[in-house]
């Protein structure tokens, strides 16, 4: 049986170089996710050196934190979302899902 083609999309920002996309939208989710940065890092399989490269990357190129940390004690630390950064996410996910349908339109359109 022949294998049906599709599109692909991937939405990412940039200035000079790419500093957001789906990677980092999905560190951001697993964080909220865990609350914690070592274990988002851990369940995308990067060490917690890179995770946080990425945002403070991203941080820097966007001007606000995407994260508030709280160091840990007995318990270990919490991270969570900033309003910005989930107001940006949410954003970034909305985009993306409305690329996604128009991008199956015209896909449909020209290729249909």
């Amino acid at each position: 049986m022949a294998e049906v083609i599709q599109p692909g999309l991937r939405l990412t920002f940039q200035k000079d170089e790419r500093f957001f996309g789906p990677g980092v939208a999905e560190l951001l989710e697993y964080i909220e996710e865990r609350g914690s940065i070592q274990a988002a890092c851990a369940k995308m399989g990067m060490s917690y050196s890179k995770g946080w490269k990425i945002i403070k990357r991203a941080e820097k190129e966007l001007g606000f934190a995407f994260l508030h940390t709280h160091n840990g004690g007995a318990h270990g630390g919490k991270s969570e979302l900033t309003c910005e950064g989930k107001e940006f996410l949410l954003k970034y996910r909305g985009m993306e899902n409305r690329l996604k349908q128009e991008m199956e339109k015209l896909f449909s359109q020209y290729f249909g």
